[in-house]
This record gives C-alpha cells, structure tokens and sequence, in this order.
C-alpha cells in the first residue's frame, strides 16, 4: 500500500491539459445543485437529500479522468458524475424531485438508475453488490477488445461485505481492466471508521489480491485525476485493477434528518478546511491560472442555471400511472414464438445430462455465451455437468473462478467478440509506478 504525494509539476502538466476554467466549472457545479438543494430542504419544498457535500472532488476527479466509453459504477452521493458526464439538468432535477420527465418515472427520487448512452450504471443499494458487475464489465471489455475499463465505487463501510473481497479476488486474478475506488469519509453512518476497521487504510486490502492499493488525498481534485488516470492507463495496458482509498470527508449528515451530531467539532472545522471546492479555487488564483472576477463569473453563471432547471422541474407535473402503464414497464411483451413443422426427436436422458446439452447448444449458438463457475472447466463440474464444454469451446469461454458466490452472479454476461481470443494466466503481484500526490 503506498500513501502517495502529489508533485507541483504534475499539477501544472494536468491544469495544462485539461484546462483550470474547465476543472474548477466541473468542481463548482455539484456544489452549487447541493446548496441549492439544501435550500429546498429548509423552505420545505424538498423531503430528501442524501448530500456529498465536501466530497465533489472525488466524483469529478475520477470522471474528468476517464474515457467517455468507460463505465461508471456510481452511489447515492456522486451528484458529479453525472454533472460531469453531462447528463441535461432539467431531466435530472425532474428525477431527483420524482417530477414527470424524471428518469424512472417517479420510482426513485435518488440515483438508483443508469444511463446507458452515458456509460453510467444505476447504483443497488446494497452497495458492495455494484463491485461484481463493474468486473463483470470489465470482463467483456477485455473479451470484447474495447480497450474501455470500468471503475466502481464504494464507501469504507460497505469494503466489509463479501461483494468487495469477491471482487477483488477474481479482479486481480484475471487481470481485469478495472479500478477500485473506496470513499474513505470516516463514518458509516453514526459509526467511525475506527469502530468498523482493524486497519486505518482500506488500501493495505489490495495486496492479498494482486494489485496495488494506495491512498490519495480525496479533497485534492488534481490528485484524484492524475491517480486515476494512471490507473487507468494501468488497466488499458491488461495490467489489471487498482484499489484507490480518497481519503475526504462529508460534513453533511447521512441525510440532512440525520444531522452531524456525532461528529466532534473539532473534526467538522479540519473538514471545512480542506473544503475541495475552497481548496481547488485558492489553488488556481494562487498560481495566476484564474482571476477572481473569472471565479465570480463561473459561479454566477452555474446559479443562474441551476436555479432556473430545479424551479423549471418543481412546476412539472407530478408523476402519474395506471396499472397498465406499470406492467408494461416490468415485463415485455410477448413474442409468439413459431412451432417446428415437425417434431424434434424425443429421447430419454437423465436430468444432469439435459442441463449439460442445454448448456452445450447455447454455447454452440450464441458464441457471446461464456461459463463461469467453480470447478466448471476441466473437472466438469461436480456433478459433471459441464464436462467436455472446456475441450470443446475453450478456456476462453469456459472460466474456473475462485470459491465465491454473489460475486459471480453479479457478473453480467460478456459479450464475446467474433474471434476474439483470451489466455487466462496466473500472475503475480505488480508494483504500481512511483508517484505523488500532494497533502
């Protein structure tokens, strides 16, 4: 685990490349939909907000420092990846208020759904259960040769569910071009960090699994960036995953009913200190990369907008529904499907032998089919279910995984390219390149 500096050469290569007014318009605008949220909440116009206040950089960083063909696996409170992928305001705040022209029609008011042309997925509360279908498209971005990787999140608390050392473990031995990023806020919930973990760096989890693990100062924007970016780099080269902790802090409570009583004041204050947006603005005006009156303007400018799409939302109709309306929405119509001319030949098998040819004819006819499981390949399965299907489509189809459950369902089908081939190795630790990041 390395715990990493950020060096001022790397900050002026990065404000260079990516542009300080872009940055810093990236950073403001999830802090400018927060406060004007919170405003909602106190005039009473808004029931629920479960803030990121004092964690956008985080969000943003690791967004800006992505492809835009790469997936995102974001939770509840990364508001900037989605300002930040760009998706339309008016549609969010319709979806986040539950007004008609929200996303899920009024289902959620939150940020259980996905975006699909934005390469976002839609978040499941149990949030470690998101990490086994971020490495199940990681999967068939390798098996595809789409060159894209995936990077999931997930808060400290949630890195003590199965899901996250499942992951991990078959995301480090495949190699998997995806990349772990843990929101270190220190509480879960009411409870410290200190309370939950043996550890004081989640990071120190990724060397039993084969990839680097470090930390990162999580209210720093340029670090965040240029931390992903190399991990990022890292898994398009096939050198696997990375387990990145932001170390950051929320000083907004679970939601806004929860309050922060718990948290020593003395702790609020440090955090108000390293606020990422403050941090980011004296950054560019001390280095000359931005003048006030820009810095004015920016924020002028995303008000004005913000406030203009949440009110525009707010007189939306609220959402309406019939019973008709909900079943077409859950289940899809009905193909019929054409009878055979003549019947196939009927013969007796045992039940096992049904499932093996099952799965043999699938596999014989859709070769975007792939098979995972414990003892599947060469053994056959215990039951012999699946024996002869690795000598027949390959070890390319046919995956032996380590003993894990959830984190193999979670995985979603890989879509397996035309002749497109894979060699699973094992492999051996690898050392991430020296780096820095600033405190």
């Amino acid at each position: 685990m390395n715990r990493q500096d950020f060096t001022d050469d790397a900050s002026d290569r990065l404000l260079i490349r990516r542009r300080p007014e872009r940055l810093l318009e990236a950073l403001l605008t999830p802090r400018v939909i927060e406060e004007k949220m919170l405003r909602l909440i106190r005039q009473g116009r808004l029931s629920k907000w479960f803030s990121g206040y004092g964690q956008e950089a985080v969000s943003v960083g690791c967004t800006i420092a992505l492809d835009s063909n790469d997936y995102i696996f974001p939770t509840h409170r990364n508001l900037g990846v989605w300002t930040t992928r760009e998706v339309p305001l008016e549609s969010l705040f319709c979806q986040l208020m539950g007004r008609a022209g929200g996303f899920t029609k009024g289902r959620d008011r939150t940020f259980h759904f996905g975006l699909p042309e934005k390469r976002i997925i839609g978040m499941i509360s149990h949030l470690g259960a998101m990490l086994p279908v971020a490495t199940g498209v990681a999967l068939a971005a390798r098996l595809k040769r789409t060159n894209g990787i995936a990077l999931a999140f997930i808060g400290e608390g949630a890195t003590r569910e199965g899901d996250f050392h499942e992951s991990l473990s078959l995301a480090g031995l495949w190699k998997l071009p995806v990349v772990f990023i843990v929101e270190n806020n220190g509480y879960g919930l009411s409870t410290p960090a200190c309370d939950a973990l043996p550890v004081e760096d989640v990071a120190e989890a990724a060397s039993g699994y084969a990839m680097p693990g470090y930390t990162v100062d999580g209210n720093d924007l340029l670090a965040v960036t240029d931390s992903v970016e190399q991990a990022a780099e890292r898994a398009r080269r096939g050198d696997g995953p990375s387990l990145i902790e932001m170390k950051t802090f929320r000083v907004r409570g679970h939601e806004e009913a929860s309050g922060v009583r718990y948290v020593p004041e003395a702790w609020l204050e440090k955090a108000r200190e390293a606020d990422p947006v403050a941090r980011f603005t004296r950054h560019l005006l001390d280095g000359n990369h931005v003048t006030q009156d820009r810095v004015d303007y920016l924020r002028r400018k995303l008000e004005r907008e913000v406030e203009e799409a949440a009110e525009w939302a707010l007189r939306q109709p609220e959402v309406a529904s019939t019973r008709e309306a909900e079943r077409a929405d859950v289940f899809a119509q009905s193909v019929p499907v054409p009878m055979p001319k003549h019947a196939p030949a009927v013969s007796e098998k045992r039940f096992i032998d049904g499932v093996r040819e099952g799965l043999y004819q699938i596999m014989e006819q859709d070769e975007r089919v792939i098979l995972l499981g414990q003892d599947v390949a060469e053994y056959g399965g215990v039951f012999k279910a699946t024996e002869g299907l690795v000598q027949r489509f390959g070890k390319e189809r046919v995956l032996n995984t380590p003993i894990i459950e959830s984190g193999a369902v979670g995985r979603p089908s890989a879509l397996l390219s035309k002749g497109s081939s894979q060699s699973w190795k094992c492999n051996m630790p690898i050392s991430f390149p020296a780096h820095s990041i600033r405190s």
